[in-house]
């Protein structure tokens, strides 16, 4: 028997607006919301994307040896690419940690567990930067060597990772601060930071990597210095905005000892985003190792491919930040039409964008990769049939990544987390190792469409699980 719950108008005080009128999450025409919410998301995280790529923009433009064109500088950057996502999964994993905490302290009025939650998070931010101190410090140049590097791909990937893991203090404080920003509302000034840092390291990446303005020419470590350097800027500005504008939290490692249950729940929470993310660290890994041992220019083409599609996947998880809140609101608020619609209408969107990336890597794959010209024509010869090959998983990559986002925003994390493991470690990786032997370059590529068609099957099978068990139960 169900239970018929009485509803009651929130009292002003305790999160309804004012007068006791509903969020307009359960109010507002649905279109208008998702838009509202997830455009400057959507746009926040393009200018990401544009970021990454006018990085490897310049890097691509280094040439090898005595002034001859190679692919050996852009092959560094992808090889040292899986580590940087690693550092990112570990900063990104702690804060959603330490955000969830904080929030939950917030929102009872416990100041002090909500600051202590902020002093264990600098305290862990300062862990995972020795961690990859020494990574950086001891273990680059072994791990570009796992991936098949050698000779000048093997120099320029050692100096990047080296460089970029040592000064890894910038992005593991932009993170922190971002984060408790976020966490008490003030996300305007992420914004600026991310736009600091960002511009930081678009002006000084040709500036230090072909030694402009009086400074030397210092290449692939050029870049790294234009990474970091931007990257602390924006940790320190985070920082100072924390001081002046963020009076819900202060920061005080004054007398500081860690407390190992705020830090349990920090992991208890963070551990499985965390794990999300490093699956995509170690398939990256993977696929170099294996293109690695193919042609060194094929993982030149895996970079390029990376960079070119975050400029349509990063609006989708753009996209993706705005339906969560929404769908989760509707959800609790028991309107199971604007549950679906919400969710009809980011499929849309989801396909639309990813349909602009399929025709543009169908139709003009050679001009995408032109923007990346090292000079090497091997970069077209192979680049060509990779991303037209490649292109087909765009048709099927938009409603899997909704899904995702659907099974988290309704409390099915797990159900996401197996989609993700079986899509890159058990079906991309393994096939790519098969066609790789079967049918080298030529073949290799087909592993995404094959593993997204996988995907598509999981995804359908607990996206319809939910719908049954879930969301058609809510009457309408």
């Amino acid at each position: 028997m169900k239970n018929k719950v009485k509803e009651e108008p929130l009292k002003e005080g305790d999160g309804a607006p004012a007068q006791g009128k509903e969020n307009k999450m359960g109010v507002m025409p649905m279109n208008r919301l998702l838009l509202g919410m997830a455009t400057p998301m959507m746009i926040s995280m393009l200018v990401q994307a544009f970021y990454n790529i006018v990085d490897s923009f310049f890097v691509a433009r280094i040439k090898d040896g005595a002034g001859e064109a190679g692919t050996s500088a852009l092959s560094a950057l992808g090889m040292a690419f899986p580590f940087q996502m690693l550092m990112m999964a570990f900063a990104s994993g702690m804060c959603v940690g330490v955000n969830a905490v904080l929030s939950k302290a917030l929102g009872e009025k416990d100041r002090v567990t909500a600051e202590k939650a902020a002093n264990n998070g600098v305290f862990l931010t300062i862990c995972n930067y020795i961690l990859f101190l020494l990574v950086g410090i001891f273990l680059s140049r072994t791990l570009i060597a796992s991936q098949k590097g050698t000779g000048l791909t093997l120099e320029y990937g050692t100096q990047y990772l080296t460089i970029v893991c040592c000064g890894s203090i910038g992005i593991y404080c932009q993170f922190i601060f971002e984060r408790l920003l976020q966490s008490t509302g003030k996300t305007i000034y992420t914004m600026f930071t991310q736009m600091t840092g960002a511009i930081i390291n678009i002006i000084l990446d040709p500036i230090l990597i072909f030694g402009l303005l009086g400074f030397p020419e210092l290449k692939v470590a050029g870049a790294a210095l234009a990474t970091i350097i931007g990257q602390i800027a924006a940790g320190i500005l985070a920082f100072i905005l924390n001081r002046r504008f963020n009076e819900d939290v202060h920061v005080n490692m004054k007398g500081f000892r860690p407390d190992w249950h705020i830090i349990r729940r920090v992991y208890v929470v963070g551990l499985p985003s965390i794990i999300m993310q490093a699956i995509g660290s170690v398939m990256t890994y993977s696929m170099n190792r294996i293109l690695g041992g193919l042609n060194e220019a094929a993982v030149a083409v895996f970079t390029v491919y990376f960079k070119l599609q975050s400029l349509f996947f990063m609006p989708v998880f753009g996209l993706n930040n705005g339906l969560v809140p929404i769908l989760a609101y509707n959800y609790g608020a028991r309107k199971r039409g604007r549950m679906m619609k919400v969710i009809r209408l980011s499929m849309l969107y989801a396909f639309c964008l990813l349909f602009v990336g399929f025709a543009l890597f169908r139709l003009i794959p050679e001009q995408l990769l032109r923007l990346f010209d090292t000079g090497d024509a091997s970069l077209i010869t192979y680049g060509v049939p990779a991303l037209k090959v490649i292109s087909w998983h765009y048709l099927l990559a938009w409603f899997c990544i909704i899904g995702g986002t659907v099974f988290q925003a309704l409390g099915n994390g797990l159900y996401s987390l197996i989609v993700s493991v079986a899509r890159q470690l058990g079906v991309l990786v393994p096939v790519a190792y098969i066609l790789s032997k079967i049918g080298g370059l030529e073949l290799i590529w087909w592993c995404f469409p094959i593993a997204e068609l996988m995907s598509l099957a999981v995804s359908a099978f607990f996206l319809a699980r939910i719908y049954k068990k879930t969301i058609a139960p809510i009457p309408e």
